[in-house]
C-alpha cells in the first residue's frame, strides 16, 4: 500500500514540484494539499494521512501550531517539517509541538524520503545539517523554559498574535476564531503583558522573530 500523504506550503509551485517528487520518484499518494495551517490542519483530520509535509511559514496558522494541533487530535498521523530555515528555536519549537522529523527544503530526494520512512518508522528524523543544534541544545542544557517567551502563550494567545501580525483586525480575527471582539480583545491584553510587548508594531518583529508568520 502507498504511503498518503498530505502537503502543507504556501508557496504552490514548490507544493505542485513536491507533489510531483512524491509521486512520480517516491511513488507515495499525495491525497490532499494545504496553502495555509488551518486547512492543513482539517485536512488532517478529515484524511487522516500517515505523514503531514509541513512548511512552517504560512498564513492563518502556522506551521508550529498547526503541527500542535494534528498532534493532539491525530496522534497517528506523522510530521516532518520541511523548511528553509535552521534556526535553534524553530527546530527545538518544531520538535517540541509533535514533529517527528525536521528537513531542510535543499535536501536531495533520497533523504526526503529516507526522512519520511523513518517517520513512520516510529523515529525522530533531523537534518545532518542542523541535527548540531540539538546535540549542542543537549550539551549546553539550555533552552526556553515553559514560562519563557512564546513557550508561555497559550494556543489561542498564538494564533491571535499571528493573525495581528498579519494585519488582520481584532474583527477580523474574531471572525476568522469564531469568538466575540471582547474574546480577541482579551487574548491580545495576555499575551502583550506575558510578553512584555505593548504595540502591534512589537508584536509583529516577535513574531517575525520566532517564525510564527513571515514578510512573503
Amino acid at each position: 500500500m502507498k504511503i498518503r500523504v498530505v502537503l502543507a506550503d504556501d508557496h504552490r509551485i514548490l507544493r505542485e514540484g513536491l507533489a510531483s517528487i512524491l509521486e512520480k520518484d517516491l511513488r507515495m499518494d499525495v491525497v490532499g494539499q494545504a496553502d495555509n495551517g488551518r486547512a492543513t490542519v482539517d485536512l488532517a483530520k478529515r484524511l487522516r494521512p500517515d505523514v503531514v509535509v509541513m512548511d512552517l511559514h504560512m498564513p492563518e496558522l502556522n506551521g508550529i501550531d498547526a503541527t500542535r494541533m494534528i498532534s493532539a487530535d491525530c496522534p497517528e498521523v506523522k510530521i516532518l517539517v520541511l523548511s528553509m530555515h535552521s534556526d535553534r528555536e524553530l527546530v527545538l519549537e518544531a520538535l517540541r509541538a509533535g514533529a517527528s522529523g525536521y528537513l531542510l527544503k535543499d535536501c536531495a530526494t533520497d533523504e526526503l524520503e529516507r526522512a519520511i520512512r523513518d517517520v513512520l518508522a516510529h523515529k525522530t528524523y533531523v537534518s545532518p545539517d542542523i541535527a548540531h543544534v540539538l546535540v549542542g541544545e543537549i550539551c549546553s542544557g539550555s533552552g526556553a523554559g515553559p514560562g519563557d517567551g512564546l513557550a508561555s502563550l497559550t494556543s489561542k494567545e498564538r494564533q491571535v498574535l499571528q493573525l495581528l501580525a498579519e494585519g488582520q483586525s481584532l474583527k477580523e480575527i474574531a471572525l476568522l476564531l469564531q469568538v466575540a471582539i471582547p474574546t480577541i480583545e482579551t487574548h491580545k491584553q495576555h499575551l502583550m503583558k506575558k510578553l512584555g510587548l505593548y504595540t502591534v508594531a512589537e508584536l509583529t518583529k516577535f513574531a517575525l522573530r520566532h517564525g510564527l508568520t513571515s514578510l512573503e
